[in-house]
């Protein structure tokens, strides 16, 4: 079971708390996570990364145990960080000028 934090907007459109908890199958990538995390909510596809491409939207950031994930690298597992025990965090990034 992997727990994710997603942020507010993401929240509010899926219409959970903060936490989600998904079950993943196979390696615990940052993509099987989000193909995880589409698959129960619907609604959330497309709104992470893009339809077509798959990449990561503009202004999103992803973190394990405080280090930002690419795409397809695995989730680490550390002696501080074990899958599970600490939640994905899913971050809107604050643009200004």
């Amino acid at each position: 079971m992997i727990r994710v934090i997603l942020p507010g907007h993401l929240r509010t459109l899926a219409c959970v708390s903060a936490e989600v908890q998904l079950d993943v199958k196979g390696p615990v990538t940052q993509r099987s996570v989000l193909d995880a995390l589409e698959v129960q909510y619907p609604m959330l596809r497309g709104t992470i990364r893009d339809h077509v491409t798959q990449e990561r939207r503009p202004f999103l950031r992803f973190f394990a145990s405080r280090k930002t994930i690419p795409l397809s690298r695995r989730i680490p597992s550390s002696r501080c960080h074990r899958i599970g025990e600490e939640p994905l965090l899913i971050i809107g990034a604050i643009a200004g000028g």
